[in-house]
């Protein structure tokens, strides 16, 4: 079982925390790549869950409202014709 880091143990990580299960939801739960786990704030890693943002019975984000922030933020940007 883990337990939270006391303040005083000299690890990185904020106490409070269970990280093995946070890394084990973000990678079989939610499908995400370790690298994008560890790129998140715990914060953002709560809206993701459907928690934390203050509203009480908010749902994750669906596929469908990725898809459409996907295409109105694309990754890339498109060449202009020379």
């Amino acid at each position: 079982m883990n337990r939270p880091c006391a303040p005083d143990s000299g690890s990185p990580f904020p106490s409070g925390l269970d990280w093995s299960a946070m890394l084990r939801t973000a990678l079989q739960g939610l499908g995400l790549r370790p690298e994008e786990f560890w790129r998140l704030t715990p914060a953002e890693f709560l809206l993701l869950l459907g928690q934390g943002d203050g509203e009480e019975g908010v749902a994750p984000m669906g596929r469908r409202r990725l898809d459409e922030l996907l295409r109105a933020f694309p990754d890339h940007r498109q060449q202009s014709p020379e």
